[in-house]
């Protein structure tokens, strides 16, 4: 247990963020290319529809996280900025256009998500697969981490997503049990650790995130990392919650460096492999380090 100055509820109220959570604005040479190619393959990535605060410097060196899909998800989680209601159809050319985006930014790791689509039988996991195909086709030296939906049990389709040869399999767990009604109403915390049980005996590198400053005691963010370490995790993400805007959950506490740096040392101590832990860090953040953990 860690114990240090929070921010006051008056300057939260101020959407005063600390020092520690200033970030640079995008610009650059390379951040310029990714923009383009993004834009000229009409791609959608989660670095903007999810606010990313770290877009400038992922963008900067060249790399994206892909979300596929579309960009309207089917899910209404009171912390995410990603827009919510009935998705179109789906592409059937997304697959091709992301693996040749991929191709032109040259990466040697790439990140892909998608928004949950429930609405479908096989959740999507089809086109999860052509495009991890489609990739390792036209990219062989590229590694890939796919980081997928809450697929509601649907293990077939569980199956499907994580057997085109992605290195990394990510689900997100987002928060601890008590706060799933109010951060992820659609979501079942024993699901998602289920989901990550199977991902792992299919024989898949597993990951997962979580974010802070919603709400969650150390305690529970403890017993959080007992659960996943028990379902087989071997790598976990901690990061700052951000209110996207007004309507989505309030920011109940902006959580200090120091202890992201104790969450990271527990994390260890409990048996994850990997943590990635700090104010700023997210799902994909520094991701091509996260191949070379152990299974």
């Amino acid at each position: 247990m860690i114990d240090l100055p929070v921010v006051s509820q008056e300057e939260k109220k101020k959407n005063k963020k600390p020092d520690w959570l200033r970030v640079k604005l995008p610009v650059g040479k390379e951040y310029a290319n990714v923009r383009k190619i993004v834009d000229e393959n009409k791609l959608h990535t989660i670095c903007e529809s999810g606010n990313c605060p770290n877009m400038g410097e992922c963008w900067g060196a060249g790399t994206a996280t892909f979300m596929i899909l579309g960009n309207v998800c089917t899910r209404s989680c009171s912390f995410c900025a990603v827009a919510t209601g009935r998705p179109p159809e789906y592409d059937e050319q997304e697959p091709q256009r992301v693996a040749e985006a991929i191709k032109k930014m040259g990466v040697k790791h790439a990140v892909i998500t998608s928004v949950n689509r429930d609405e479908l039988k096989d959740r999507g996991a089809e086109i999860w697969y052509q495009t991890v195909v489609k990739t390792k086709e036209l990219s062989p030296e590229t590694t890939i981490e796919t980081l997928i939906p809450d697929v509601k049990g649907k293990w077939d389709a569980l199956y499907r997503m994580i057997e085109a040869g992605q290195e990394v399999v990510s689900h997100n767990i987002e928060t601890v049990p008590s706060l799933y009604r109010r951060v992820r109403p659609q979501a079942k915390y024993q699901r998602s650790l289920d989901q990550i049980k199977l991902t792992k005996e299919y024989g898949k590198r597993t990951k997962t995130g979580i974010m802070v400053g919603l709400g969650e005691t150390q305690d529970e963010m403890f017993s959080t990392m007992d659960d996943l370490v028990e379902h087989g995790c071997d790598i976990l993400t901690v990061g700052q919650y951000l209110q996207p805007t007004k309507r989505h959950h309030d920011v109940i506490e902006y959580i200090h460096p120091e202890v992201f740096d104790m969450y990271r040392e527990e994390g260890l101590k409990r048996g994850l492999k990997y943590v990635e832990s700090g104010p700023l860090v997210r799902s994909s953040y520094h991701a091509e380090r996260h191949v070379n953990v152990p299974i």
